[in-house]
């Protein structure tokens, strides 16, 4: 009876113990969702654009023939829906030509526009590294290094300019409007701004000879700048030409034109423009030596997408083909009429005016002149 009496007290204290022990119900918990893995996103897809220009070392904006070649481009791409976009070197040099060339190609470039004489050796090489690609070459022909080898293949055209015959328009003009003082300001001495300026003296020597005036009646200050920016130096120069007496200089280089028109607008003288209508940039440009820059690119532009792109040959824009030309419209001669220029032209046109160029004289004095003289700075 006790060893009974005794179980029943120990099983009598053990049992709340039990209950102490035993583990509480767990608490429901909010389901923790179940995460698909993240998917990789697809790569963007990479932007192409078929139309490209590289530009020298000017800007599509400099008013000149990296704008004009732009202009020819933008036009057709933006006629026909055609993606494009230029590109602008880092620095001057054939290695960083090619480079951007490889950069354009990369980004599904068809058609390269090219504007100026620098790129001459680079398209030598792209023609033949980029066989598939399409090379509009502005002012030049693809040569090597050493001048020994001339190669243009049928991918590649070459637009060039009878500069000289547009010079000749502007000097011609320039002495028939009643100028005797004359600047020319040039930028880089490359072939198209020398024939340019040859042009111009020529032309002055020419109307000079027409009107029947004396020997070394006209006067014309000639220099090349060394490049194609504005600079206060080149406006220093011409303020100082228009302080001498100076009645009207030649801008012919991108934007060492800019600063010409700075110092003519100082002093109320007058500014020819070049390559493209200049007009619009300052109330001093009175005319401007052009040529068909946006004209020819479109056309060249035009020829690849209708199956008859003119590769493999230079193609020459001179007075014979509306090539080159003064902008009558917007001229701001005194004297000088649409009749004059008109008559003057027609014989350009027919070839009865014989224009000396680079290739003939060594220095722009070694031109035959006699009512011309030239003081040229170097």
């Amino acid at each position: 009876m006790k060893k009974t009496l005794a179980l029943l007290l120990t099983l009598a204290l053990c049992l709340p113990l039990i209950a102490c022990n035993t583990p509480a119900p767990a608490t429901p918990t909010a389901t923790t969702p179940v995460t698909t893995p993240p998917t990789t996103a697809p790569p963007p897809v990479q932007e192409t654009y078929e139309l490209a220009l590289i530009t020298d070392i000017g800007t599509i904006d400099d008013k000149s023939f990296n704008q004009g070649s732009w202009e020819g481009l933008l036009q057709y791409a933006e006629e026909h829906g055609k993606t494009f976009k230029y590109y602008q070197p880092p620095e001057q040099s054939d290695d960083a030509y090619l480079s951007t060339i490889e950069l354009a190609v990369k980004g599904g470039a068809k058609i390269i526009v090219t504007p100026g004489f620098l790129f001459e050796v680079p398209i030598y090489h792209a023609q033949d590294l980029y066989p598939d690609v399409h090379f509009i070459l502005v002012d030049g022909t693809p040569h090597n290094d050493s001048y020994s080898d001339f190669k243009i293949n049928d991918k590649v055209v070459g637009l060039l300019y009878a500069e000289e015959e547009a010079g000749f328009l502007a000097g011609y003009a320039a002495v028939m409007d009643g100028n005797r003082n004359l600047g020319f300001m040039g930028g880089m001495a490359v072939p198209a701004v020398i024939r340019f300026g040859y042009g111009y003296v020529q032309g002055a020597e020419y109307a000079a000879q027409e009107l029947g005036l004396g020997v070394d009646s006209i006067q014309i200050n000639y220099h090349y700048t060394g490049g194609f920016n504005a600079s206060p130096e080149i406006q220093a120069m011409a303020a100082a030409w228009y302080n001498n007496g100076f009645d009207v200089i030649f801008g012919c280089g991108g934007a060492v034109g800019n600063s010409v028109m700075r110092a003519a607008e100082a002093v109320g003288k007058k500014v020819i423009g070049v390559d493209v209508d200049q007009s619009i940039e300052s109330p001093t440009v009175i005319t401007s030596a052009m040529k068909g820059l946006s004209a020819s690119v479109y056309a060249a532009i035009k020829g690849y997408y209708e199956g008859n792109f003119p590769g493999g040959r230079g193609q020459v824009f001179a007075a014979a083909n509306d090539g080159v030309g003064l902008p009558m419209a917007t001229s701001k001669f005194e004297t000088f009429s649409q009749a004059d220029y008109d008559a003057i032209f027609a014989k350009l046109v027919a070839g009865t005016i014989e224009i000396l160029g680079d290739g003939d004289a060594e220095e722009v004095t070694d031109l035959p002149l006699s009512a011309v003289s030239v003081s040229y700075f170097k």
